[in-house]
Parts: C-alpha cells; sequence; structure tokens
C-alpha cells in the first residue's frame, strides 16, 4: 500500500492511495493540469485513477472533480446516498454514469475496504474515510470543528492518518483579515481543529496504536508548518509521548506533495 498527500489547505486538496490494484484520490480541488502533474511526480496517470472520494462538497475538495471525471471516462466518484437529499448543484452536476452512491459505510474498491464516518464540520455533509488493504489501514479526517470518542475509535490503529491541524487561535483570533464571524465559525464545533486540539487528539490515538500522523489542512493565513509541528510535538510531551519515538509526526503541504509511504 502506498499513500501520499498531493495537496493541503484552503486553496485544493487531494490525497493518493494505491493498493496492489487500486487507484484511489480522496478529494480533489486542484485544476486538471495541476493534479495531473503532481500525479506525475509519483509515476501515474490520471487515467490510472480508479475512483475519486469525496469528503464534502466544498471548492477546495471537490472543485476538480468536474473536469477529471470529463477526461476520464472510467473513474467513478464515491459519495454517500444520503447526499442526494441536498440537492448540492456542484454534486448534482457530477457525470451521473460515473458516480457511485454508496449505501453503508462500508463498501469496496477493487482489493481496498473503505469506511466512511460522519465529521462535524459547516457544510451540507461531511465525511472522512479509513481505507483497508492487507492488512494496513490508511485514515484521512480534515475539515472537523472536534474529534468525538466516535471519531476516534474509526481513526484508531491507523498505519498512516492525515488529521487536521488548520490554525493557531492565537493568530486567527488576532488577524485583522477575518471578520469576527469568521472567526467564531472556524472556532465552533463545525468548524476547524486548532493545533492543539490536533495534539490533543493524537495523544489519544497513540494510545490505540497510531504510530504516524501527517498534520493537514493547514491554513496560511493563521498557522505554519514549523507551528503545526511545534506546537503538536509540545502537546504531546505534555502527555508524555515523545515525537520520533512513540509517535512520527509529518506536516502536509499546499504547494508541493508531501511524504510519500510505503505500507
Amino acid at each position: 500500500m502506498r499513500t501520499v498527500n498531493l495537496s493541503s489547505g484552503s486553496k485544493g486538496n487531494s490525497t493518493f492511495v494505491e493498493s496492489e490494484m487500486a487507484k484511489i484520490l480522496i478529494d480533489d480541488g486542484l485544476s486538471y493540469l495541476e493534479i495531473k502533474s503532481r500525479l506525475s511526480k509519483i509515476n501515474v496517470d490520471p487515467s490510472e485513477i480508479d475512483a475519486i472520494l469525496l469528503t464534502h462538497e466544498h471548492v477546495d475538495h471537490i472543485g476538480g472533480v468536474q473536469v477529471f471525471l470529463k477526461k476520464n471516462k472510467n473513474t467513478k466518484v464515491y459519495i454517500p446516498l444520503f447526499v442526494k437529499e441536498y440537492n448540492i448543484k456542484s454534486i448534482l452536476s457530477l457525470p451521473e454514469t460515473q458516480i457511485e452512491w454508496y449505501r453503508t459505510s462500508d463498501f469496496f474498491i477493487k482489493d481496498v475496504t473503505i469506511s466512511s464516518f460522519i465529521l462535524p464540520h459547516d457544510s451540507k455533509f461531511c465525511v472522512g474515510y479509513s481505507l483497508y488493504f492487507s492488512g494496513r489501514k490508511v485514515s484521512i479526517a480534515t475539515d472537523l470543528g472536534f474529534i468525538s470518542d466516535e471519531v476516534i475509535n474509526y481513526l484508531s490503529k491507523s498505519n498512516v492518518l492525515y488529521l487536521e491541524s488548520n490554525h493557531d487561535e492565537t493568530l486567527l483570533i488576532k488577524n485583522p483579515k477575518y471578520p469576527a464571524k469568521t472567526k467564531k465559525r472556524i472556532l465552533s464545533n463545525v468548524g476547524h481543529l486548532s493545533n492543539v486540539m490536533s495534539g490533543q487528539a493524537i495523544a489519544k490515538l497513540v494510545k490505540t496504536g497510531v504510530l504516524q500522523v501527517v498534520l493537514s489542512h493547514l491554513s496560511e493565513e493563521n498557522n505554519t508548518p514549523v507551528l503545526a509541528y511545534t506546537t503538536v510535538k509540545r502537546v504531546l510531551s505534555e502527555h508524555g509521548i515523545i515525537e520520533g519515538k512513540n509517535v512520527c509526526v509529518d506536516v502536509a503541504y499546499q504547494h508541493k506533495i508531501g511524504t510519500i509511504f510505503n505500507l
């Protein structure tokens, strides 16, 4: 199993996961030329992508899907069936013949088993995913305001976990570019995880066997890779967890692909 984040942040998100038989994208918020370029860096052609798993309808996660499907007729996009009820224009405009509406939390794409689970976010719908292949597990949970015990359970024992670490609360609160309403939304239970909240969640997840975390969906306005990493490392140390020994913490980037993990 191979996984790599292709882009992570408010300007576009996509993560690649590969098994022996399947090549899967989780979200595609990039232009077609950009997603093609980033896939080429891991020697993958867009025509090889079997499926795109959608987490939610915000443009930084779905913006590139329409064109991707148009250019690659064999690629399917997977969306929870209940989403039909919301009549989301960007979803309903996708080619019906390429949509797979999945009915239950568990489904299959070739040799990969996939579980989806609800995440609390200010969108019409938002889900996280865990992908299983040959005893390995890759999970992704971004765009969520808090982590419940139920979500902790879904993410437990992941070999690689992509977890949101969106902002530093002090930077966000002091940011003059953001109106109070926006700050309140981001800090709410349907907003985004702060660096501290991410660190606290990782501390719980280490106890379940999670050994590799990639901090994801960092705000370019209210965070930096160094700040996210050092804050999470500090929070973990407060729980008696040593980064690099008890768990490894990496960071996903907006403008370049991240670390490639071969499991």
